[in-house]
């Protein structure tokens, strides 16, 4: 059966889209001003953290935008429909702000041949840092490999940790009502975990302020989601697969 909306879901559900917006709007203006600004900072290289995080994140948001349309498709339970809508517009909203940096940076939207997903997480700080793969950034997740670069191996297509694989995606496309929503919960719940760790290694290795801030919203708007996914898994006598 479907659980009812709740205080807590309204709430965090209501303001995920208010925060999208926002943080464009603040996006923006600190984009202007950095235009204007006298010193204006250098470009970050197609190597360094900035762009690494850009072009990752990007990717990982895409498949939470997807996972939330095949959802709304496949339940009419309107909490677990007004979640998904709110995923799908905040991480469209900031794929778009993250792809939109690097072609005002003039850089690839593709790693450099020869620096993988996430390799930057494991490389030098700051926007010109090297682009070492020696050790991976973060803890351990459910299957032993660790939250960055070099510790993560991709199967099945999903290339970072936290992204479900073909088969899981195929598996929702067929599920229906509940269980559609369990699972969607599931492996929404795995992807922010596994988002996470990537915007906290922004916000640590990032130099161009506004990526910095919006990769701080990330983590915020995330771990509220996580507690919202929580419940409404646990109203549905299920629970986090990790």
């Amino acid at each position: 059966m479907s659980a009812s909306g709740t205080p807590r879901t309204r709430w965090v559900a209501g303001s995920a889209l208010a925060l999208a917006v926002l943080f464009a709007g603040a996006a923006t203006i600190a984009s202007a001003r950095d235009e204007g600004a006298a010193a204006a900072p250098r470009t970050p290289s197609a190597e360094s953290a900035d762009a690494g995080f850009a072009r990752d994140m990007a990717v990982h948001h895409q498949q939470a935008v997807e996972m939330s349309f095949l959802v709304r498709d496949r339940t009419r339970d309107e909490d677990v429909r007004r979640l998904a809508y709110d995923i799908a517009n905040t991480q469209a909203n900031q794929r778009g702000m993250l792809l939109g940096w690097l072609d005002l940076w003039e850089l690839p939207k593709t790693a450099p041949d020869d620096q993988g997903p996430m390799a930057w997480m494991s490389g030098g700080h700051g926007s010109h840092g090297a682009h070492g793969s020696h050790g991976a950034h973060g803890s351990p997740d459910a299957g032993g490999t660790a939250h960055g670069g070099a510790g993560f191996a991709a199967r099945d297509g999903a290339l970072m940790p936290g992204m479900a694989t073909r088969t899981e995606l195929a598996r929702l496309g067929r599920a229906e009502g509940e269980r559609a929503e369990i699972l969607f919960l599931q492996l929404m719940t795995d992807h922010h975990e596994g988002g996470i760790p990537m915007a906290r290694g922004c916000v640590e290795r990032c130099t161009v302020g506004v990526e910095k801030r919006l990769a701080r919203g990330m983590v915020e708007g995330q771990r509220s989601e996580l507690d919202l996914m929580a419940d409404m898994l646990a109203a549905r006598g299920a629970a986090p697969r990790s």
